[in-house]
C-alpha cells in the first residue's frame, strides 16, 4: 500500500492531494475503513520524509526545495544543515526542536542572498546512548550525557537486559517532553575494558564486525594463489621488489620494485594487493566494505574493512609468497618526469618484509647488525632514497604543502589503560612511501581521466578567501602572511613558502596545526577537480584497498579496463557513473565519521592518561586563543584548556583581529607560539577533556 500510495504523488508531481483524493485513485467503491488505510500510510510517508504536508489537510511529494540530512546545533542555539558540499546555516528560529545528530526534513530558501535551511520535521532522534539502570525490580535507561528530553523504556522482547549494560536506543513515539525508546544494540557492559572505544562507534554509527554472509563468503575463499587466476597477468614474482612498512603492520596492501634503466632513467613498480580478485561486485564482502567506508583505527582496537582472512591472509603482500596485484609501473626521469607509464594485472613474490626503521638505519649507515644483514640491498634503497628526493623536490617546487603534524602514539597497559603518550616517530623511510604513492596515485588518476572512465577521484579544492584572511590574523604573530591576488586567487605555493620558512622553529608545529585547520577537508567524487595540498591536477586513492573503499571500487573500474583491452561498452560506464557518484559521497562520509571516532578515541586515551598527572608541571606552547581561554599544547601531542580565570587575578579581554588574550591592568599577552609553564588542574576521561593552569610567568 505505501509503495501504491507513493507512486500517486510522483505520477501527480507538485499537485496537492487530498487523503480522499488518494483514496479514489485507488478504488472508486471506498469507504471509513479505506480512508483510514490511507491515513495512516500518507502519516508514515510524512514521517519518513517522502511527502510534507500542507495547509488544510493537503499532503505534497517533497520537492527539491526540501533536504534531508543530519543538523548540528551549535552553543548560540543556531544550527547548520550538515551536506557533503558544504553545510547549510539555519537561524535558531527555524531548528524547530532538532538537536545535534537529529536526521531532519529542511526547507531550503533564500534570505539576503544567502542560502539557509528550516527544519520542517524530525525525521529520526539522534538519542544519546543510555544505561540500563535496575532498582527494586524496575528497570529504566540514564542517558549517558545530558538531554533535554525524558526517555521512557518500552519492554522490548528482543533483548535480556541487565543492570549497568550500555545500550544504543530509537525513538518510536514522540509527546512533548517525553520519548518513548526502545533499545536496538547491546553496546557492552559499563565495566568492559574496551567500552569507551565501543560507547564512540555506536555514538557515530560505525558498523562492527561482519554480516553472516560475509563470514560465509569468507570461507569459500582460498587461502593461497590460485594457478587459474594467473591467466591475463604478467608475472614478475621473481624482480625484486619490497614492502615498507610499520614493524606492526599485518594489512600489507603496497609493495615497491625500483630499477636504474641504461638511458639514465629510473623505472619504478608500485604493486598493489589484487582485492577484487577476491572480492567481488555485489558480494556480501563488497556491500560491507561499502557500509564501513574504511578501517577505523583506535589506540586499543581496530575495526577492519575486510576480514583479517583477506586483509592479513590472501591478500596481505606477505613476503616470499606469491600474491596478485595491480601494478602501475612508471619511468620516471631525474628531473622527475614521467615519460612512459604502465598499468596491469601482475603476479609478484615480495623480496623481503621491511620496516621503516630498518631502512631509516641503512640509509645512514647506524646499525651495523642491520647492514650485514641487508648488505646485499643498500644500494637499492639507496636508489630508491635518491629518486624519492627527486620526486620531493619537484612536489615543493610546484607548492606542495609538507605538512608534518605529528601524529600521537598511545602507549596502553595490559588491561588497555593509557601509560603513556608520545610523538609518532617517523623517518625519511616513510618519506619515501609517501613520495612512490603519491606519483602512482597520480598516475592513475590521469590515465583514467583521459580514458573519460566512471571514476572517484580525491579532490582538495582551494581555501575559501575568508578563512585565509582570517588565517593572516593568527600568522600577524609570526610575521607570517599568505598573499591573495587581486582577483582572489589563492595558491598553494604561498602556503609552502610559510611551511619551509617555518621549519625548525619552535612556532613550527602551531603554525602547521593552524594552517591545517584553514585548508577544506578533501573529499571523494566522480569528477576530477584536483588537489590543492598536493599541488596535483590529477589524484586519486588507489593504493589501499585494504583499508579504503574508494581504492577498492577504483581497482574495479581499472580491472574492468584491462579485462576488456580498455575497449568498454557505454551502458556499462553510464551505470558505474551514477555509481561513482553515489558511493563518492558514502565515502567521504564514512571518512569523516571514522576520523571523528579516532579523534575522539585519542582524546579520552589522553585524558586517561592525564588524569594521573594532576598536579604536575609541564612547559608547553599556546596552540590557540578563544574568547573563553587559551590552549596549550604539550611536547608530547596532549593539549589542554587554560581558561582565562585561571590565569591568576588579571582580567584578560580577547583580542580576534591579532588572536591575543591581553591583561586589562598589566597589558600582559598571550598568543599563539607563546611558549609557557602549565600545571595540570584536572582531567576527566569521561568528559574527554584537559584543564591546564598557569603556574608562573611565561617561559622565554
Amino acid at each position: 500500500m505505501k509503495e501504491k500510495v507513493l507512486n500517486i504523488f510522483k505520477r501527480n508531481g507538485n499537485k496537492k492531494l487530498d487523503p480522499i483524493e488518494i483514496v479514489k485513485y485507488l478504488s472508486k467503491d471506498y469507504d471509513v475503513k479505506d480512508i483510514k488505510e490511507v491515513m495512516d500510510v500518507i502519516c508514515e510517508l510524512v514521517s519518513d520524509g517522502s511527502i510534507v504536508s500542507c495547509k488544510k489537510g493537503m499532503f505534497k511529494l517533497t520537492g527539491d526545495e526540501y533536504v534531508k540530512g543530519k543538523v548540528e546545533r551549535v552553543s548560540s542555539g543556531n544550527g547548520y544543515l550538515l551536506q557533503s558540499d558544504g553545510d547549510i546555516y539555519i537561524d535558531k528560529k527555524n531548528m524547530n526542536t532538532a538537536l545535534t545528530g537529529d536526521l531532519c526534513l529542511c526547507e531550503i530558501f533564500k534570505r539576503f542572498g544567502s542560502t539557509e535551511a528550516k527544519v520542517k520535521k524530525v525525521l529520526d532522534r539522534n538519542l544519546p546512548l543510555g544505561e540500563i539502570v535496575e532498582d527494586s525490580g524496575i528497570v529504566y535507561v540514564k542517558p549517558l550525557k545530558e538531554y533535554p528530553y525524558e526517555l521512557e523504556l518500552l519492554y522490548n522482547k528482543e533483548f535480556s537486559l541487565v543492570d549497568g549494560e550500555i545500550v544504543k536506543l530509537k525513538c518510536v513515539e514522540e509527546n512533548n517532553k517525553v520519548l518513548k525508546v526502545k533499545v536496538i544494540k547491546k553496546i557492552g557492559h559499563k565495566n568492559s575494558p574496551d567500552i569507551d572505544t565501543l560507547k564512540i562507534m555506536a555514538e557515530l554509527d560505525v558498523p562492527a564486525g561482519f554480516s553472516e554472509g560475509t563470514m560465509n563468503e569468507v570461507k569459500t575463499l582460498p587461502t593461497e594463489v590460485l594457478e587459474s587466476d594467473y591467466k591475463g597477468r604478467t608475472d614478475i614474482s621473481n624482480e625484486m621488489i619490497f614492502t615498507i612498512d610499520g614493524k606492526d603492520t599485518k594489512d600489507i596492501d603496497d609493495a615497491v620494485g625500483l630499477k636504474m634503466l641504461d638511458n639514465g632513467n629510473y623505472l619504478l613498480n608500485v604493486s598493489i594487493a589484487d582485492v577484487t580478485n577476491y572480492v567481488k561486485w555485489n558480494s556480501s564482502i563488497f556491500n560491507d566494505a561499502y557500509n564501513k567506508g574504511n578501517s577505523t583505527y583506535m589506540a586499543d582496537k581496530v575495526e577492519p574493512m575486510l576480514p583479517i582472512e583477506l586483509s592479513n591472509g590472501i591478500c596481505s603482500l606477505n613476503a616470499g609468497e606469491d600474491r596478485y596485484t595491480l601494478s602501475c609501473s612508471m619511468e620516471i626521469t631525474p628531473k622527475a618526469k614521467i615519460v612512459s607509464s604502465d598499468i596491469y594485472k601482475g603476479v609478484i613474490c615480495v623480496t623481503e618484509r621491511m620496516c621503516y626503521t630498518d631502512v631509516q638505519k641503512i640509509l645512514d649507515r647506524s646499525d651495523e647488525t642491520v647492514l650485514k644483514r641487508y648488505e646485499k640491498y643498500i644500494s637499492y634503497f639507496d636508489l630508491m632514497a635518491e629518486l624519492a628526493n627527486i620526486l620531493k623536490a619537484k612536489r615543493k617546487e610546484n607548492g606542495y604543502l609538507n605538512l608534518e603534524i605529528p601524529e600521537s602514539k598511545i602507549i596502553l597497559d595490559e588491561n588497555g589503560v593509557a601509560i603513556d603518550v608520545k610523538k609518532y616517530e617517523t623517518y625519511f623511510a616513510n618519506e619515501i612511501i609517501e613520495q612512490f604513492m603519491l606519483i602512482a596515485n597520480e598516475t592513475v588518476a590521469e590515465k583514467f581521466y583521459w580514458l573519460q572512465a566512471p571514476f572517484i577521484y580525491r579532490n582538495h579544492e582551494a581555501p575559501d578567501v575568508d578563512k585565509v584572511k582570517e588565517l593572516n590574523k593568527s600568522l600577524y604573530n609570526f610575521g607570517y602572511k599568505i598573499k591573495i591576488s587581486k582577483e582572489e586567487i589563492i595558491y598553494p605555493n604561498e602556503f609552502a613558502k610559510i611551511l619551509e620558512d617555518v621549519k625548525g622553529k619552535d612556532e613550527e608545529k602551531v603554525v602547521s596545526n593552524i594552517i591545517l585547520r584553514t585548508l577544506r577537508v578533501a573529499k571523494y567524487e566522480a569528477e576530477n577537480k584536483g588537489h590543492f595540498g598536493i599541488a596535483s591536477k590529477y589524484y586519486c586513492h588507489f593504493t589501499s584497498p585494504i583499508r579504503r573503499y574508494p581504492d577498492l571500487f577504483i581497482h574495479r573500474i581499472i580491472s574492468k579496463y584491462l579485462d576488456n583491452d580498455y575497449l568498454v561498452n557505454d551502458f556499462w560506464i553510464k551505470k558505474y557513473e551514477k555509481r561513482a557518484e553515489k558511493r563518492a559521497e558514502n565515502c567521504s562520509e564514512r571518512e569523516r565519521v571514522a576520523t571523528k571516532v579516532e579523534r575522539e578515541a585519542e582524546d579520552i586515551k589522553k585524558a586517561e592518561f592525564m588524569e594521573s598527572k594532576i598536579g604536575e608541571e609541564y612547559e608547553g606552547i599556546v596552540s590557540s586563543v578563544t574568547n573563553f581561554g587559551i590552549f596549550v599544547e604539550l611536547d608530547n601531542t596532549v593539549e589542554g584548556l587554560i581558561r582565562y580565570e585561571k590565569l591568576g587575578d588579571e582580567y584578560f579581554i580577547y583580542n580576534e583581529e591579532k588572536r591575543q588574550a591581553i591583561g586589562e591592568h598589566t597589558g600582559k599577552v598571550y598568543q599563539i607560539g607563546d611558549k609557557v609553564k602549565i600545571r595540570v588542574a584536572n582531567a576527566s576521561k569521561l568528559m574527554r577533556q584537559i584543564d591546564f593552569e598557569i603556574c608562573e610567568e611565561k617561559a622565554e
